[in-house]
């Protein structure tokens, strides 16, 4: 195909996407379904597009991109590390488990022969896709409904994270490890298991040290000397594309790399991710995710009706019985609240799964066949989980019990806490003890049920920060005598008012406070302060629909 007709292909198929996707959102359908109708329209139907080798360079770029947003956006490394213990982490694991193990039943033939042809490892990648569950679909259920603040919509929320971070490892290293084996003509034995493994680990930590402790410093020093506009955008964009290509040569999928170095870059500050965002949000909702997803349809057909009937069955309810029942049945042994309604969660898919359905055709673990069947099976789930998550919440009943904000899931706060800033919530008329007031006096009219830290002034100058934890540690019979001046944490972080609320609530969670107190930026003076707590009461407010 000559250069023109690959850039003729292109164009109808963005300007046919965008078109449909503003028809179909009239009517609240989803913007991959019409990305995809897109592909089948202008491809099978009319024959208008035809895939080429210039075309699928654009798509790989694409893909690349999709991955990396999802890291970014969706990923929640802390709030995994942070869940990996007590009932929600064992139901979550079990949860994969039990999917995973139900979908190998039908994507290997050591119980049923449907005839997929498929080795070990693309059999476990494709029950990988099978097993995830999409935590965008579950926030936005649990926003529209107004859960966030209740502990089930937060327990709900955790095990989709735990579950699809594990998922999303099931299929990066059944990925990794078919080029793997691929490469050096070895069948899959312990010795490469192995390998694989440790190959992603390392590269998970390479990429993380470079990713929170190195590139922000170096974006920082940059923006000071060179004031290049979009800078942090083209040096994260060019920095992906190093990443991708580090992967491959450390016998990884790229997708996986790009994946992980946005999840990586998911701990920045916000406004350094906010800089970088319109321009990466632009490129790709408004050219590289919709021919993305238009390509899926390009290569959707009618050959999955050329299946055996027994094999399209199986597919398409074998492993939506497994996912159901493994996800129920966890949560039922560890004895969570709302079994059923976490369940419902644990079934949400989103529009991953069709691009890691795209990534196993490209990669001939699957034929179109099977593509086009297991693209039209996500579509459903696309549609239909919403509905059947919002039932499930609506047969539970509303709660005023509110989850400690130690427990919410960091990105869940990040989901209700876009484009706010402190001085949303900051309260200027508050008054704050001296740090001449002795201990005994400051417990007997300042302490608040849900605050643990205070700050204290001197004469209206911040003075620095009380935290009762250390009063345990001052003898009762002292109490008397002792100022607050002689138990402050001194040289205490603080916030800017027109700085991200996120901002303000990642500094008080790595220097373990619930409270910072607020200066002017120009002149460092205190003009108040903001809270753990107020924050989470301002996320509820959010997730309840109340203007802030």
């Amino acid at each position: 195909m000559e250069l023109h007709e690959a850039l003729f292909a292109v164009g109808l198929l963005i300007v046919v996407a965008k078109l449909l996707e503003g028809i179909f959102k009239r009517f609240g359908l989803n913007s991959i379904i019409a990305y995809a109708t897109t592909g089948v329209i202008l491809g099978p139907v009319t024959g208008l597009v035809e895939s080429s080798s210039q075309v699928e360079t654009i798509l790989s770029i694409g893909i690349f991109i999709f991955f990396f947003l999802i890291g970014l956006e969706e990923l929640d490394i802390r709030g995994f590390l942070a869940a990996m213990r007590g009932r929600l982490f064992l139901a979550a694991v079990l949860s994969v488990t039990i999917s995973l193990l139900v979908s190998l039943a039908v994507t290997t033939d050591t119980f049923f022969d449907l005839q997929l042809d498929l080795d070990f490892t693309q059999a476990l990648g494709l029950a990988g896709v099978l097993s995830l569950s999409s935590l965008g679909v579950v926030a936005k259920v649990l926003i529209d409904e107004g859960r966030l603040k209740e502990p089930v919509g937060v327990e709900i929320f955790t095990a989709v994270v735990i579950a699809e971070l594990i998922a999303l490892f099931v299929v990066g290293f059944a990925l990794s490890e078919h080029f793997y084996a691929g490469s050096l003509g070895h069948a899959l034995d312990l010795l490469s298991v192995l390998t694989v493994i440790g190959q992603i680990v390392g590269f998970t930590i390479l990429t993380w040290i470079f990713s929170t402790k190195i590139l922000p410093k170096i974006i920082v020093v940059l923006h000071h000397f060179l004031q290049v506009p979009q800078l942090s955008f083209g040096l994260l964009l060019g920095g992906l594309f190093l990443v991708v290509v580090g992967a491959e040569q450390a016998g990884l999928h790229g997708s996986l790399g790009a994946l992980l170095f946005g999840a990586a870059l998911s701990m920045l500050p916000y406004q350094v991710r906010r800089d970088i965002m319109p321009g990466m949000k632009g490129a790709a909702e408004g050219f590289f995710v919709p021919l993305f997803f238009a390509s899926a349809g390009l290569h959707l057909s009618f050959e999955f009706l050329k299946l055996p009937p027994e094999t399209i069955l199986a597919l398409t309810l074998v492993p939506l019985a497994g996912k159901f029942a493994g996800s129920f049945i966890s949560a039922y042994i560890t004895r969570l609240d709302a079994p059923f309604a976490i369940a419902t969660g644990l079934m949400a898919k989103g529009v991953a799964e069709i691009a890691l359905l795209l990534l196993l055709l490209h990669t001939e673990a699957i034929d179109k066949g099977v593509f086009s069947l297991l693209v039209l099976i996500m579509i459903g789930y696309i549609l239909l989980t919403p509905m059947g998550i919002s039932l499930a919440l609506k047969r539970l009943k509303h709660t005023d019990a509110v989850t400690p904000q130690g427990r919410v899931p960091p990105s869940l706060v990040r989901f209700a806490l876009e484009d706010i800033r402190v001085q949303d919530i900051l309260d200027r008329s508050r008054s704050y003890p001296e740090q001449s007031l002795t201990v005994r006096a400051f417990t007997e009219t300042w302490l608040l049920p849900e605050q643990h830290d205070y700050v204290v002034v001197d004469q209206g100058k911040l003075a620095g920060i009380v935290s009762l934890s250390m009063l345990r540690y001052l003898p009762r019979s002292e109490w008397e005598h002792t100022p607050l001046g002689r138990v402050l944490r001194h040289n205490t972080p603080f916030a800017y008012a027109n700085e991200m609320v996120e901002d303000a609530l990642q500094r008080m969670t790595e220097n373990s406070l619930t409270v910072l107190p607020v200066a002017d930026k120009e002149t460092g003076e205190l003009i108040g302060s903001v809270s753990s707590h107020e924050i989470l009461e301002m996320v509820v407010l959010t997730a309840q629909g109340h203007e802030i």
